[in-house]
């Protein structure tokens, strides 16, 4: 008689299935445990790493001087709030933000880990111009010296990552070019981050310009993701150790407007589609929706009855704007509103808090 099988492990070390079979980092165990932690359901990701010009544009918006001390009050504002923790498992910070401190020395990475929250940096070093491309398609630079730098982030407290890809809906856009492009470089930069310890949040952000209808968007959706995760296969990512960060299937921004429950149920149907069961989290970007939309779709998703059990991934949030609008415009960069400006913070990270269980 054959052996009987050996009992089923479920903590590898290595994670051999026919795709993957050579992924082998020393920080395998360690890369599940953080993707894990970041997609825990009723938490998401606060996205704080805003360039010093995007900031800069925040900042014109209250007529607070864009000064390294203002962006640093400000993004101590954020992190010593008290009780976000509750509601957040990550932040993503730009480069300068890791280096700083509160006001009282403690740095921004002990800070965060104090409050159990997961300290993340942007690693990419913006979006330009493809070459070669006549109808203004990007691409994302960044990865030169990558490795070198995720190693270095790793060391300062860091343990995840994030690179955005940009594309745009057009008659015949995205193009090839462009998608190959995009797909390839977020695989590569996720491949490079995992070597070095840190979850690749990957970002295919198709944005919400142009008269497009939510058809269209499903559609070139469905086609942008196809491409990043067989570009993620092609470059042997763990699928276990990394997070989608995609946008929403929403009509464009000129276009016919959806309702609420059409984009729910687009953007669930366009994931379950092309998102493999193996990842653990789907941390939309908001993607300069109002506060009250973002939070609005992300709940209907998490609601859809005995159906919503069927998604194999969480489905939780990663904003930035959706969550600081309302605390900028308490703040005005006056310390005396230091208290206003976390009670909206607090007020918009729990509301989307139970988007993410559909409790809303």
């Amino acid at each position: 008689a054959p052996p009987p099988h050996a009992p089923h492990h479920h903590h590898r070390t290595t994670y051999r299935t026919p795709t993957m079979a050579c992924f082998k980092s020393q920080y395998a165990d360690e890369l599940v445990a953080t993707a894990n932690a970041m997609s825990v359901p009723g938490k998401g990701i606060l996205a704080a790493d805003e360039s010093t010009g995007t900031i800069g544009k925040r900042f014109a918006g209250i007529s607070v001087e864009n000064i390294e001390e203002n962006r640093r009050a400000y993004r101590e504002l954020l992190f010593t709030t008290d009780g976000f923790e509750k509601h957040c498992s990550g932040v993503i910070m730009f480069e300068e933000t890791l280096g700083q401190s509160c006001r009282d020395g403690t740095t921004f990475v002990d800070l965060l880990n104090a409050k159990a929250i997961i300290p993340g940096i942007k690693v990419d070093k913006g979006v330009v111009p493809l070459p070669g491309n006549t109808q203004g398609e990007t691409t994302t630079q960044g990865l030169d010296g990558l490795g070198e730098r995720c190693a270095g982030y790793y060391a300062r407290g860091a343990r995840f990552a994030k690179w955005r890809a940009v594309l745009t809906i057009g008659d015949t856009l995205p193009s090839s070019q462009c998608l190959d492009d995009n797909a390839e470089c977020l695989a590569r930069y996720a491949a490079i981050c995992q070597q070095n310890g840190l979850v690749p949040i990957v970002e295919p952000e198709i944005l919400t310009d142009g008269a497009h209808g939510i058809e269209k968007c499903a559609e070139v959706t469905e086609r942008v993701l196809n491409a990043v995760f067989a570009a993620l296969m092609k470059h042997k990512v763990m699928l276990e150790g990394m997070i989608l960060k995609p946008n929403m299937v929403t009509g464009g921004s000129n276009g016919p407007k959806a309702t609420r429950g059409e984009v729910a149920d687009a953007t669930v149907t366009a994931l379950r589609r092309t998102c493999p069961a193996a990842v653990p989290g789907i941390l939309f970007l908001s993607g300069g929706q109002s506060e009250d939309d973002a939070t609005a779709h992300l709940d209907l998703m998490n609601k859809g009855g005995s159906d919503v059990k069927k998604n194999p991934w969480t489905l939780s949030f990663s904003y930035g704007r959706a969550l600081q609008t309302s605390c900028l415009k308490a703040w005005v960069g006056a310390e005396a509103n230091v208290p206003a400006a976390q009670a909206a913070l607090l007020r918009v990270s729990e509301a989307n808090s139970k988007a993410s269980l559909g409790q809303c």
